[in-house]
């Protein structure tokens, strides 16, 4: 499989990828994406303006200066003036840029949380070196190789500086277990951790089946077909893939994954720059669901590469595009590594779906105005309703079954599905604004982990545990402490929506994805109309 599955892929852009800047806790994309590297060797030379500059501020300026720093900001400056996806990375941070989309790491294989200032074992990576070694879920990590890192007001970065590192180095930590008086040593060899693409993949039914697509990494091609197959022998007939939240990775991993659905020798994508002539990817007949039924989630998170695979879904009347308009990233860059470390990632070209559509939306008005436009969205209630979504009526396109759709700012779904509100609920509402919700579910778990530990599975969690009376009049007690207080009418109106929540939550905590979507999405509206698009209610 991989790399000799596609000999279709015309895009000799064989470094281009389809950099999407992401969305930061859920609003604005995040700079990971990356390909193979082209090397620049060449120095500086001597009439070189920018380096005459730096040298004479160097040499003039009234105080010290880092000539480094100063010459990465001129460099970052300079990019900023082109567009948002131009981007430059120093050589001190070019292993954590790319590090995401790799399909791996090299670590220890924990999933934590810093919580009171102090490292928390969310979960252990099954087969990991730290489940291996003995480590738990709820355990506390207060040494690494000597050195107390609680209570010092650590952040998530330095605590994967100091747990990642080479395959079979080792690391030693000290661990703080409830019911133990002592902390508990281990010695830790780092190994090779899988990051995967796929979140989950399940069947939903007897007919559907779910695919959660969180990223295009170089290893998403593989896990996609593997999960496609596995739901096709369990004779599942329709698919939601769910693309929501995924703002980008690799293009030829986009092409690839378009081609899983498309009958053979359809337009999936092109490329064209001033630099770079048209270069054209179709679809061959080895895709595994390319005539079964199938629809697409997207959401204002769904960027690049999952525009890509929209596009050719939507372009070529293959299925069903719900949601909400897409982030609108139609830019490529390719990535050029730097002979002292560093590496450029320059936008080279546009992309364009098969009906034509160029999908960027402006960025003339600069980068910061650039990523808040997800704020405009909503401020202008977009998010809300359709009719509130600004339409370019000249960027008009036909697919072949006679379909209109836009170009000119993000993929436009067939069918829209708003953010879902209830201004009546404010209990509710305030419980999720704060995030007390979620932490007080984080804190059940971790104060009840041997009752859950009953739970031998997600399947049997769903069907049996239920968020008692109990349970919610602790959580009402807890959000008071934190300061969110309402009368009893209230509390009662808002008690079906959160008892869900807590659930969805506990269930995250104890089985992770396998826990959490096959809850979550019954209370999703967007999934549920997808089912009813499928044919199931």
């Amino acid at each position: 499989m991989g790399n000799n599955r596609h000999p279709y892929i015309y895009l000799p852009i064989a470094f281009a990828l389809v950099l999407a800047t992401g969305i930061v806790t859920g609003f604005y994309l995040f700079r990971s994406e990356f390909v193979q590297n082209h090397t620049f060797m060449g120095g500086a030379q001597s009439g070189n303006t920018l380096n005459e500059l730096i040298r004479f501020i160097d040499n003039n300026y009234v105080d010290s200066i880092d000539v480094q720093n100063l010459n990465n900001e001129a460099i970052t400056g300079m990019l900023l003036s082109l567009d948002p996806h131009s981007v430059y990375i120093p050589a001190s941070d070019f292993a954590d840029a790319n590090a995401p989309l790799m399909g791996n790491f090299e670590g220890i294989g924990v999933q934590f949380k810093i919580e009171r200032d102090t490292v928390m074992v969310v979960n252990t990576i099954p087969g990991g070196p730290s489940e291996k070694v003995g480590l738990l879920a709820g355990d506390r990590i207060v040494k690494v190789d000597g050195k107390n890192i609680a209570g010092i007001k650590i952040v998530n970065e330095k605590v994967m500086k100091l747990l990642k590192g080479p395959k079979d180095t080792k690391v030693k930590v000290g661990i703080f277990r409830k019911g133990l008086k002592k902390l508990i040593d281990f010695t830790i060899t780092r190994g090779v951790i899988p990051t995967w693409s796929i979140d989950i993949s399940y069947a939903v039914n007897a007919n559907v089946g779910y695919i959660k697509l969180s990223k295009f990494s170089a290893t998403t091609e593989d896990e996609l077909h593997a999960a496609l197959v596995d739901l096709k022998e369990k004779g599942i007939k329709k698919l939601i893939l769910d693309l929501r939240g995924n703002s980008g990775g690799y293009l030829n991993e986009a092409i690839s994954v378009s081609d899983e659905f498309l009958p053979n020798d359809k337009l999936i994508v092109y490329t064209q720059g001033l630099h770079r002539p048209k270069q054209i990817a179709k679809s061959t007949s080895e895709g595994v669901w390319d005539n079964l039924p199938m629809v697409v989630l997207i959401d204002e998170g769904s960027a690049s590469a999952s525009e890509i695979v929209s596009g050719a879904i939507q372009d070529n009347d293959r299925g069903t595009i719900i949601g909400r308009r897409s982030f609108g990233k139609g830019l490529v860059q390719e990535q050029i590594g730097l002979s002292d470390g560093s590496a450029l990632r320059l936008t080279v070209a546009r992309y364009y779906t098969p009906t034509g559509r160029s999908i960027q939306k402006p960025y003339s008005k600069g980068a910061e105005e650039y990523y808040m436009e997800y704020y405009h969205r909503m401020a202008d209630g977009e998010l809300e309703s359709s009719d509130s979504i600004k339409i370019n009526d000249s960027l008009k396109f036909k697919t072949p079954g006679g379909k209109t759709v836009y170009g000119g700012g993000g993929i436009m779904p067939d069918i829209f599905v708003p953010v879902e509100r209830n201004s009546a609920l404010k209990f509710y509402n305030e419980s999720v604004n704060k995030g007390i919700l979620y932490q007080f579910a984080f804190d059940y778990t971790d104060g009840n982990r041997a009752l859950l530990r009953i739970y031998k599975d997600a399947a049997q969690f769903d069907n049996t545990f239920q968020v008692t009376e109990n349970i919610y009049n602790e959580y009402i007690a807890y959000a008071a402490k934190n300061e969110i207080k309402y009368p009893p009418a209230e509390t009662a109106a808002s008690k079906e929506k959160i008892s869900e929540l807590i659930k969805i939550y506990i269930a995250r905590n104890l089985f992770d994805s396998k826990g959490f979507y096959p809850i979550y999405l019954r209370t999703d509206k967007t999934f549920q109309k997808a089912m009813e698009v499928l044919g199931q209610k």
